[in-house]
């Protein structure tokens, strides 16, 4: 299978400053940017995590191997973009985040140093996905009964540590009940193809949880009859540090968070105000928010919009008065998880899911 072009950009659509926060190979959403009741975040606004760099391509001669001893027949088959394209298509809505989607917040908030990108909420955004569910793919091509595991690769080049060392692209295992469950192998957002920053040709969703989980510019997928692993799954994205058990499992399900649809450090107007904001959660639809406009001392229900992959909300302040406030909103998802003040600390800075403080100044 012919590897991709080593990219010659690290990311490459354009990334203006007011829609986007840089932070090297990474590229932050704005929230300031996103217009209130947007349910779908276009492919122009979303978010770029990248390892390395976005690789450049070639349709015509890309295609995806799936092999291991855990299909019937294990040297397995590649695929190519058109046998894809022909399996039965569906749609499906999902939160797409960064697994350290909120990171700065663990040392600007909670006063606890951790490395990585500085994001604060933008790592986010919610995609109507086009593609084929890879259960089909896998009962087309014939799996064994004890299969396990999947390993999915990356195209991308190749990830060199701090240490000098050459990782590989980017891979990561998950179990086989997720592959036949709602996995998907998608080739569209929302209505266009996929674009080279964010999977071209084809990627990987695992609907509900966390971003590395949801291989870019896939090349090939292992099935096998034993767990796999990989540094993504064995040495990174796994709780660290703190109270964190040594043996704690790799990340999967993203929690509950929630953002103000406002610009960091807001400058707002005395008087009665109108904010918005949005929750979302990978276990599940959010069922309630609640937002407190004093810093935490009194909390009221947000009113709440119409759900798509994240739920919008607004807040009806009748007085904002002049003075320096932190605005702040908690969610509750259908599962029972609620966002807490604090999130335990974690050596690598994941899944910050405390309620933020959002700093404004009124006058």
């Amino acid at each position: 299978m012919p590897r991709s072009e080593v990219a010659t950009a690290t990311i490459r659509k354009p990334l203006p400053e007011d829609l986007f926060i840089h932070h090297d190979t990474n590229a932050e959403m704005r929230w300031e940017s996103v217009p209130p009741g947007q349910g779908l975040t276009p492919q122009d606004r979303l978010f770029v995590r990248n390892h390395t760099g976005t690789p450049m391509i070639d349709l015509d001669t890309w295609s995806l191997r799936v092999h291991g001893d855990g299909l019937l027949a294990p040297e397995g088959v590649s695929l190519s973009y058109a046998d894809l394209r022909s399996l039965p298509a569906t749609e499906v809505t999902t939160i797409l985040e960064c697994t350290g989607n909120g990171r700065s917040f663990f040392t600007d908030q909670q006063g606890q140093p951790v490395p990585g990108t500085p994001w604060r909420m933008g790592g986010v955004g919610a995609v109507r996905w086009e593609g084929v569910r890879l259960a089909e793919v896998l009962d087309r091509i014939g799996i064994r009964a004890d299969a396990v595991s999947v390993l999915a690769t990356g195209l991308d080049p190749s990830y060199v540590c701090d240490a000098g060392i050459d990782r590989g692209p980017v891979r990561r295992p998950f179990p086989i009940a997720k592959a036949l469950g709602d996995a998907l192998l998608v080739w569209g957002v929302n209505g266009e193809p996929l674009r080279p920053d964010h999977g071209f040709p084809v990627r990987l969703v695992l609907p509900g949880w966390v971003g590395i989980a949801n291989i870019k510019w896939l090349g090939s997928l292992e099935v096998a009859t034993t767990e796999l692993a990989s540094p993504w799954s064995d040495e990174w994205y796994r709780m660290s540090g703190g109270d964190h058990p040594a043996d704690s499992p790799p990340l999967t399900t993203s929690p509950v968070r929630s953002a103000w649809e406002l610009p960091w450090e807001a400058r707002l107007p005395a008087g009665p105000l109108v904010l918005t904001g949005r929750s979302w959660s990978g276990a599940g639809p959010v069922t309630a928010v609640e937002v407190s406009v004093d810093g935490g001392a009194t909390w009221e229900p947000a009113e709440l919009g119409e759900c798509a992959a994240w739920t919008p909300w607004s807040f009806a302040w009748p007085d904002a008065p002049p003075g320096e406030h932190a605005l702040m909103a908690r969610a509750t998802d259908a599962t029972g998880r609620c966002q807490p003040l604090t999130t335990p600390f974690n050596s690598e800075g994941y899944c910050f899911d405390a309620v933020v403080r959002h700093p404004v100044e009124v006058s």
